[in-house]
């Protein structure tokens, strides 16, 4: 079929010359990296309303699965996006109509990226004003922080407009401040480790609150924590093909995803959970945490710094906010990208510039407060995104088969199912370990039938100019 065939966004685009790319410490691993110092994830490390959270197993049990969820965020959901965009140097809105089709990449995973993205920003400007507002003694519904929350979005969207390279640069000191904040915490607790008893824990929390769920098995301990960081990653991992046009090489991608991912994710959450087993394992911080809980217990490692910290804990927090940036700015450039590229005829500083409105007005309102509903809607909505670009890629001989026409029925079927089976335990209909793992996995194995039993649009040949590199 003639490329004549396909929609402006698709044949208006040029791939990122090689002269445009860097070594991936420069870009790649600083911004991901950025992500995860970001305390909104890094705090709900071991936080789960069971008893004893993700502590009933013990420490290590803990640390084990976030590994894991660590390698699968780089290995299953980063890995082929991040090697797709840096063979093609073409974006992911263009690079996912082989799995979508031409006109339906449009929508997925093109709007459905940018339109989460002004979701997550939301959830950004929400917890940063707050932290912001804490230190500057401001109430949390007042109108001081309203102000803070109009600012930060504005300034968010900005800088995610002029593109990755500013992203990288901001990026580049400020998580520094978070990684400084959870070493000087672990300092204070490192000593309690030694004597944590999950046992005890578990006691003690149903003391505290004896309506709390049964206490997790080890496997649910896992499958909780896949849910958290997968979910928490899913849309990041797809933007592995951003990244990618980025990359000079295999190498470069590889190594951005296990420095500024996998690493990354187990440095931070990793430490998060030691500093909470420490806390609880040292009986005098134990019970200045109980006092301090009001009636709950903190499992959040960021609510354990006034405990830990005293008069400095309004600075700390101050600090948290600031190193907060980041991660708002990359939120912005995902959402520039999507509406950049399905969207070429319009000024992206609108169409930006309406979606960062409606995540001021999210966090505003309260609503982009519930993070926990984001990660799980987030890892339902592109876990079948993630597996079934994987096996179209694998299928094509490991390159981009470039764009299918119309509606790709095997990438449409694979996804609506995959989400399906990603949003039951959201609207409780039953439960589903590690949901956004298994509708990765839904996505993977009904893409590979549906191509099997030929359910795929025909590839459009693409211009010379974007051809990509073996």
């Amino acid at each position: 079929m003639s490329s004549d065939q396909l929609p402006s966004y698709i044949t208006s685009a040029k791939p990122n010359p090689q002269s445009n790319r860097a070594a991936w410490f420069k870009n790649t691993a600083p911004t991901y990296a950025g992500i995860f110092l970001w305390f909104v994830f890094w705090q709900d490390a071991v936080n789960a309303p069971n008893l004893g959270g993700m502590l009933a197993h013990g420490l290590g049990w803990a640390l084990i699965s976030l590994v894991l969820a660590a390698l699968v965020c780089h290995y299953l959901f980063y890995l082929v996006p991040g090697v797709l965009g840096m063979k093609t140097g073409l974006p992911l809105y263009i690079v996912g109509t082989s799995t979508f089709g031409a006109a339906g990449g449009f929508l997925l995973p093109g709007f459905l990226m940018g339109l989460l993205q002004f979701g997550w920003l939301g959830v950004n400007i929400f917890f940063s004003s707050m932290a912001l507002g804490t230190f500057f003694g401001l109430s949390a519904d007042g109108s001081g922080v309203k102000v803070i929350m109009f600012l930060w979005g504005l300034l968010a969207a900005f800088v995610g407009l002029k593109g990755i390279q500013y992203v990288a640069k901001v990026a580049t000191w400020l998580p520094l401040i978070p990684l400084a904040i959870l070493l000087l915490l672990l300092a204070k607790t490192i000593g309690g480790t030694g004597t944590f008893d999950p046992e005890k824990f578990i006691a003690l929390h149903k003391g505290i609150d004896p309506s709390a769920p049964a206490a997790f098995s080890a496997l649910g301990v896992l499958a909780f924590m896949m849910t958290f960081v997968v979910g928490f990653f899913a849309t990041a991992g797809a933007a592995g093909v951003d990244f990618g046009t980025n990359s000079r090489d295999k190498r470069d991608v590889s190594l951005g995803g296990m420095v500024g991912i996998a690493l990354a994710i187990i440095v931070t959450a990793g430490i998060s959970a030691v500093i909470v087993a420490g806390a609880y394992g040292n009986p005098e911080i134990s019970k200045a945490a109980i006092a301090a809980g009001k009636g709950k217990l903190i499992l959040q490692s960021p609510g354990l710094i006034p405990v830990l910290m005293g008069k400095s804990a309004g600075l700390i927090m101050f600090l948290l906010a600031v190193a907060s940036f980041p991660p708002a700015c990359f939120s912005s450039f995902i959402a520039a990208n999507s509406f950049k590229t399905t969207l070429p005829n319009v000024n992206p500083f609108i169409s930006v510039g309406i979606g960062a409105a409606v995540s001021i007005i999210l966090a505003i309102t309260g609503l982009a407060g519930k993070a926990i509903i984001v990660f799980q809607i987030i890892g339902a909505s592109f876990g079948p995104i993630c597996g079934a670009m994987m096996v179209d890629y694998l299928l094509a001989g490991k390159k981009w088969a470039g764009p299918r026409a119309g509606f790709n029925p095997a990438g449409w079927i694979a996804w609506a199912l995959g989400f399906v089976v990603g949003i039951l335990p959201i609207v409780n209909i039953c439960a589903v370990p590690a949901a956004p793992v298994a509708a990765f996995i839904v996505g993977t194995v009904v893409y590979f039938i549906c191509a099997k039993m030929g359910l795929t649009s025909p590839v459009v040949t693409l211009p010379a100019a974007q051809a990509q590199k073996n």
